[in-house]
């Protein structure tokens, strides 16, 4: 979302009106998730998705008339129906909701979205909490928002000092690891959560053939990445060419210079045992909220030993992916790396990385949906 953010920066600075459209929520099967974002300026034109098709393009011309109407910022449902997802060549159906909010007086919001452009880049995290729904009878203002950064200093309020203080502990929640979420609370006040940092990060160590793949998958699914190996050969921008850093440092020193958050994971792949041992115990150390080890089941068992004899915590050693990765029967550097991306991927999502094929249940639907056409035996 960060070119959303940044155009949006423009428009206002520009002095130019806009609609910041946001999906907040989403039932079953649809083309974007909560988090996605649609611009819509004072013209017409617009930058983002919210997924293409009839959705799109209904919310899209709903934002245009919120704008020229003057009207304040509201929440729309929309269900995605069978013959809807049909017409639009889509194979999904479910319900979307979205926070249309206009922008129309750059000067209170012009700040926190610059901080969230910086956050993108590095500078302090910022999380922004949005009120998207109210019980019945309450006066509070859909589109009303607080402001709370990585220091915990706050801009705005949601007109309850009760809801303030369950947005914060909301945003901090989710500060580290740039992700949103739609909370409602036991009042029944919806709210939306928003955490901006900086891009997930991937760190390897050791700069052999499976981090050279690993790095090379990273980029595309959004990490900014960083290679530590003590050879200058094998840790060097012109074999790690995207990489934020290459550090040519022992292993037990080597993530002393990275800026390791619960944003990170650090996957241990030197080349040789003593080498992953001192890696191993410098990466469960760090705030890295994943630690995954290259190697057999065998050799993870002598360094978790060793890990234990250090006196890491159980509960951390626990934490530790070993062997890393998901079996995905892979034997290539490029299969390892799709393994391991792949489980990282799931965890950061709170996933399962179980398949997602149709279950008994919904297969005997399907069959006997399939063999009920008229005339067919």
């Amino acid at each position: 979302m960060q070119h959303v953010f940044h155009e949006t920066v423009k428009a206002l600075e520009a002095g130019d009106p806009c609609v910041l459209v946001t999906v907040i929520q989403t039932e079953g099967s649809t083309p974007q998730k909560p988090g996605a974002k649609l611009l819509v300026r004072a013209d017409g034109s617009g930058v983002g998705t919210l997924g293409g098709g009839c959705v799109e393009g209904d919310i899209w011309f709903a934002a245009k008339m919120l704008l020229r109407g003057g009207g304040p910022a509201e929440v729309r449902d929309y269900e995605l129906t069978e013959e809807l997802a049909a017409r639009d060549g889509l194979i999904c159906g479910g319900t979307m909701h979205f926070l249309l909010d206009p922008i129309r007086e750059p000067v209170d919001v012009l700040p926190e979205l610059r901080k969230v452009e910086r956050a993108y880049d590095g500078d302090t995290a910022i999380g922004i909490a949005t009120l998207v729904g109210a019980p019945e009878g309450s006066s509070l203002a859909v589109g009303t928002k607080l402001y709370l950064d990585a220091a915990r200093n706050t801009k705005g309020t949601l007109s309850s000092e009760t809801l303030d203080a369950q947005a914060i502990d909301r945003i901090e929640l989710l500060l580290d690891y740039g992700k949103c979420e739609h909370h409602t609370t036991d009042e029944g006040f919806q709210l939306f959560i928003e955490a901006f940092t900086l891009p997930p990060t991937l760190v390897v160590m050791g700069g052999g053939h499976i981090s050279k793949a690993l790095t090379t998958l990273a980029g595309p699914l959004g990490y900014q990445y960083y290679v530590v190996d003590d050879r200058p050969e094998f840790a060097n921008p012109e074999r790690f060419p995207d990489a934020v850093e290459t550090i040519v440092a022992e292993y037990d020193k080597g993530l002393e210079s990275i800026p390791i958050t619960p944003n990170t994971a650090v996957v241990v792949a030197t080349r040789g045992h003593r080498y992953d041992d001192m890696a191993a115990e410098a990466a469960v150390r760090s705030k890295a909220s994943y630690v995954g080890i290259l190697g057999s089941k065998r050799k993870n068992l002598m360094i978790f030993e060793e890990l234990f004899r250090k006196g890491i915590p159980e509960e951390r050693i626990r934490a530790v992916r070993a062997p890393v990765g998901l079996d995905l029967g892979g034997r290539t550097p490029e299969e390892i790396a799709l393994s391991i991306m792949s489980e990282i991927v799931a965890l950061r999502h709170g996933a399962s990385g179980s398949a997602l094929q149709m279950d008994n249940r919904l297969f005997g639907i399907a069959r006997e949906k399939g063999t009920a056409v008229p005339g067919r035996s």
